[in-house]
């Protein structure tokens, strides 16, 4: 890390800035604005947002905290910053399935690095972009600061030492409340700063969900249950659980993804000793007496971690997580928040009609289920169902003319795993 500051000090000092292209100026993108004003070697060159106010208030704090009185380019296109000639690397901030597939897409014409803040596009069109990025020679990588990402340092971090990782997960700091909407949700989120679809898609558990899948994307590993088992407990209760059910926990296998009520704001691995030498030693060096380690870090900073991110992708060509190469290995599905009738439109995530659940892919191919990142544009349900349903390809008529639509079909071809069509 000292490096990286050594480097971006330089670039200081030549006024050779890596120069920044956000989209979204929502609560993710107004902390990384403001992160952004005293990290060397960085320079805010265009902002966009579909809200002028935010972007006024993100420009604002930043020529304030900055000092600096530069010309920033505005607009509520997201085209005009991703074609920007002063412009080195994008960074995603929307939170959107539908406008981060037109981002994506738009940042591969022009040429540029993405550094994404929205998990809800990777799930669903990850596996696709990073091989198109990757063959046209730029970066496409999640940001550091999120879970799925500090959760993947830590797997990095026990794995490069040789040991056997057995869990990787999140701590989570409600009970999830699978009925949240947008509507329950506003007087909070109003009083956070925060959209109330984005806090309800936190409260119905879809953004854990989400989180986790991305995780198991880039790591192999799977939800040992669809939903996952979710837990409660501290550090003990943890290595306690989290075991196979043969060794006394609630377990079926290892190699899982997980989240704990109890741990947040963490992430956290639990990790087995490669032999009994090692063993002893982390018993000694961790004040343990146990077989299981839990390696924990106790808070994730959000976009506030960001500028890591984009200094070591555009420094050292290196990315904080991509999904593996063979293609999606779990998905985040759509299930019914409420029973739902025959011609209804659906709303999407943090809506009122569907939550999301992480199962492995091939769950989702054998159960023809409908991945939730598709639903945008004008879904609607054709058949009725009721209320915790997973829905089908049966069930539901997904408008074909979105990007993210085509792009998942793309990858689901590229990957030789097509879905089928969803409106046949």
């Amino acid at each position: 890390m000292a490096r990286i500051y050594q480097e971006l000090l330089e670039l200081d000092k030549e006024n050779r800035p890596i120069r920044l292209g956000i989209i979204g100026a929502g609560q993710m993108g107004q902390g990384l604005v403001a992160q952004l004003s005293t990290v060397p070697g960085m320079a805010l060159m265009a902002i966009c947002d579909h809200n002028l106010d935010r972007i006024e208030l993100a420009v604002k704090n930043y020529k304030r905290l900055s000092g600096r009185d530069s010309d920033i380019v505005q607009d509520t296109d997201f085209r005009t910053i991703c074609r920007s000639k002063e412009v080195d690397l994008v960074v995603d901030a929307t939170g959107t399935t539908e406008g981060g597939a037109e981002i994506a897409y738009e940042c591969l014409l022009q040429g540029k690095h993405l550094v994404l803040l929205n998990v809800e596009v990777d799930i669903t069109i990850g596996p696709l972009m990073h091989k198109l990025f990757d063959q046209a020679g730029l970066i496409y990588t999640g940001s550091n600061g999120d879970e799925p990402a500090e959760t993947f340092k830590l797997f990095e971090f026990a794995k490069t030492m040789g040991m056997e990782v057995l869990v990787a997960g999140k701590g989570k700091n409600n009970k999830i409340n699978y009925g949240a909407n947008p509507e329950t949700c506003r007087e909070e989120a109003e009083a956070r700063g925060m959209n109330p679809r984005m806090l309800a898609s936190f409260k119905d558990g879809t953004k854990t969900m989400a989180e986790m899948n991305l995780l198991a994307n880039a790591t192999g590993f799977l939800p040992d249950i669809p939903g996952m088992h979710g837990i409660t407990g501290g550090e003990e209760e943890t290595l306690k659980d989290l075991r196979t059910k043969e060794e006394g926990g609630i377990l079926s296998q290892y190699g899982i993804v997980e989240y704990v009520d109890g741990l947040a704001p963490g992430v956290f691995v639990i990790a087995k000793a490669q032999n009994e030498w090692v063993q002893d030693e982390l018993n000694y060096m961790m004040k343990k007496d146990g077989d299981h380690f839990l390696f924990y870090r106790p808070f994730h900073l959000g976009s506030l971690e960001t500028p890591i991110t984009i200094a070591k992708a555009i420094l050292h060509d290196q990315m904080a997580i991509t999904p593996l190469p063979g293609g999606p290995v779990a998905e985040t599905v759509c299930v019914a928040k409420k029973d739902l009738k025959a011609g209804e439109e659906l709303d999407g995530m943090g809506g009122f009609c569907l939550r999301g659940l992480v199962e492995s892919h091939e769950d989702l191919v054998q159960g023809g289920h409908v991945p939730f990142g598709i639903i945008a544009g004008k879904s609607k349900m054709v058949r009725s169902i009721k209320a915790g349903q997973i829905l089908t390809r049966d069930d539901v008529e997904v408008d074909p003319t979105t990007t993210i639509y085509r792009l998942r079909a793309l990858q689901d071809s590229t990957f030789a795993m097509n879905l089928g069509a969803l409106d046949d």
